[in-house]
């Protein structure tokens, strides 16, 4: 199998991580002293700078501000991004499979449509369907 659905888009395949922190610029600071990544800032409307983890010239993961009362007693963690041919199919799937739709797909412009998803276990991971 080569990680594509039967609509050619990416299926089961992880393709970004994502920090969730309360303090972005500690956050920064470790990671460029420690692994030397650096960051580019992206907009968010109405929120905190969401940051592009970048090695060399290569984005290879993002940071998420955990601000507002919807994250009171979220830890800070990392979250993986699973691509999905179609999220709001597989979310349905994901349910009949016993699992837990934790945020309903959303879109994020010029990225895609995104599902938090709890699987039957209790695991959780970021459901993508990326912009093509």
């Amino acid at each position: 199998m080569d990680g594509t659905g039967q609509t050619g888009r990416p299926n089961g395949i992880f393709i970004w991580n994502e920090l969730n922190s309360r303090d972005i610029p500690a956050a920064k600071a470790f990671y460029a002293a420690a692994l030397g990544w650096s960051f580019t800032p992206m907009p968010m409307q109405g929120s905190t700078d969401y940051w592009i983890i970048r090695q060399g010239e290569a984005q290879i993961g993002g940071i998420f501000p955990l601000e507002g009362p919807e994250f009171d007693g979220v830890p800070e963690h990392w979250l993986s991004y699973i691509a999905v041919d179609d999220v709001d199919a597989r979310c349905e799937k994901a349910l009949a499979a016993g699992g837990t739709v934790l945020r309903a797909p959303f879109n994020v412009p010029d990225v895609g449509r995104i599902a938090i998803v709890r699987d039957s276990q209790g695991a959780v991971a970021g459901w993508m369907t990326p912009m093509t």
